[in-house]
């Protein structure tokens, strides 16, 4: 395949550009609104070969241009990829832009979870669902998808305190996951876990608490939900007492694990349950 034709920027204040001016600034107050940037290489790989969401352009620093020529073939015709001298891209995006790859994807309608579960229900074979409620952490909600991901979770609900995702942090975390695996997003986590009810999962609620019971004992069922709650509260009790509670042993002393560890933990129990003949 010919090499997608780039268009040379010299001015940082480009207008064609603005998707990606203070992307740092953006990020931590209002947000990219329906756009999300995708930053390096290895998740610009993902967005192109796997990734569910339109790309609007990508915007590029010129040393990348030759090393990225066989990526760059496959960008379809209609996106436009920009390229410009890194002190150019480093004024644009508002800091030294190392890794030089920039992309600006387009969200689209993410439906809220009693609404993907009703659209996507599954009508045989086992099914496994990861949920997260309250998880303001990026880096935490971006590994939550690399595991959910790695471990063969279905999809990932979010309630509507969860972070965005599409994050420019939580997509580098998640290796890309975020990209392609199907995810819900909004509403309180109530309704995710009365919607996921609905629909024929068992609700495992991960929690130290020493009346849950412990992960290994139970017998995995074929439509299983995954629920994990925020770094150092936890799951509240509604939630704990609308579920089945679940507790990951360990030593004496010692309660709990980060979130998305213990999501790991118990993906990887499931997973490997749902894999033994």
């Amino acid at each position: 395949m010919a090499m997608h034709m780039a268009m040379e920027v010299d001015q940082a204040d480009d207008p064609r550009l603005q998707a990606y001016t203070s992307i740092r600034e953006k990020d931590l107050t209002s947000g990219h609104g329906a756009r999300f940037i995708i930053e390096g290489k290895v998740t610009l790989e993902t967005a192109l070969r796997r990734g569910r969401f339109k790309l609007e352009s990508l915007f590029l620093a010129a040393s990348r241009l030759e090393p990225l020529a066989d990526l760059l073939a496959e960008v379809p015709a209609d996106v436009p990829v920009y390229v410009a001298p890194q002190d150019v891209m480093d004024t644009v995006v508002g800091f030294p832009m190392h890794r030089g790859v920039l992309a600006c994807g387009i969200k689209g309608e993410i439906p809220f979870p009693a609404n993907f579960l009703d659209a996507d229900a599954k009508t045989g074979g086992p099914s496994t669902l990861l949920m997260l409620s309250d998880l303001s952490n990026h880096d935490n909600v971006g590994a939550c998808f690399r595991n959910a991901a790695a471990f063969g979770a279905d999809a990932v609900l979010m309630d509507g305190q969860c972070c965005d995702p599409l994050y420019r942090k939580a997509i580098r975390v998640s290796s890309g996951a975020s990209l392609w695996l199907p995810y819900a997003h909004g509403g309180t986590g109530a309704d995710m876990v009365h919607a996921a009810q609905a629909a024929g999962y068992e609700v495992w609620a991960m929690t130290p608490r020493a009346k849950a019971q412990t992960l290994g004992t139970l017998r995995v069922p074929e439509k299983l939900a995954i629920l994990l709650g925020a770094e150092g509260p936890g799951l509240p009790d509604d939630l704990i007492a609308a579920a089945t509670p679940v507790r990951i042993p360990m030593s004496s002393g010692f309660d709990s694990v980060n979130v998305a560890t213990a999501g790991a933990i118990t993906l990887a129990h499931v997973f490997g349950a749902r894999e033994s003949p």
